[in-house]
Formats: structure tokens, sequence, C-alpha cells
């Protein structure tokens, strides 16, 4: 896994901090190489930068942050993290434009579970429901064929 880890250089933590805009998302995981395996290999998106405290994940035009738990000492939700929590229970983190039974048959393959093969829904998407390995529910998802 620390072939995910990029050469890029380390964002400046300040000047990324200023530039973000609008909504965002920052998932505390416990192990930033393991799901950031599981994003890139399962979910097609890309590493934007990575190691093993904080990885800017892409997809599109939308960014999101993973830090691990270790960098949360002094935070109170990670006290809400405790071992074994199903972490981001009722969220549904969806990417549009994702084929979910291809992302279905690379989570098979790699051992991870998948909560809802993919199908198609009443509201015009196909998708599927996998989730990464902190337990959170990724739901790629297309237009429905007919």
């Amino acid at each position: 896994m620390t072939g995910y880890t990029n050469n890029l250089e380390k964002p400046n933590g300040i000047a990324y901090g200023k530039a973000l805009r609008g909504f965002g998302v920052n998932l505390l995981v416990r192990n930033i190489l393991a799901s950031v395996q599981f994003e890139v290999e399962v979910l097609g998106v890309e590493q934007v930068y990575s190691n093993p405290d904080f990885a800017i994940m892409r997809y599109q035009d939308t960014e999101w942050m993973l830090h691990g738990d270790h960098t949360y000492h002094d935070n109170p939700l990670l006290g809400l993290t405790g071992d074994g929590a199903v972490r981001g229970v009722g969220c549904e983190l969806r990417l549009y434009g994702i084929d979910p039974d291809a992302a279905a048959d690379r989570a098979r393959a790699r051992g991870y579970t998948i909560l809802a093969e993919a199908a198609d829904k009443p509201h015009g998407l196909r998708e599927s429901y996998l989730i990464d390995p902190d337990g959170y529910v990724w739901v790629p998802g297309v237009p429905r064929a007919d």
C-alpha cells in the first residue's frame, strides 16, 4: 500500500485550508493508506496527495480529505469513533458516473464488503453500496439504461 503515497510536494496546510470553499468532507480513518487503496482501486478516484497522516482525494471537480485517527488526538470527535464503531452510519458517500457493477466486482475481488449489489433504483440510477475498511458506505452510480 505504500505505493499510494505519491511524490507530490506536501501541501501547505495553511494555504490549502484558506483555499477551501463550499461544502467539504473529511473522513477520520484508522489507516490512511488502506482507505486510499480502497478509493483508488475500487472506486477509481484520484489520489492527489497522501502520507500516513493525511490524504487528499479527488473525483471530477470534488475533493475530500482523509485524516488518520492519530492526528485527532486532541479533538473530541475521536472519542465517538471507538474501537469497533461503525463510522458514518446514515451517511451515503455518492459518486455519480462510476459504474456500480464494475466497482462491486473490484470490491469483491479485493475482499471488501458489498452491502448491496448493483441494482436499478426507482429514482433513475443504477447503484451499488460498498463498505470501505472503516465502515463508510460508498455508492457509485450511473443513470439506468432504460
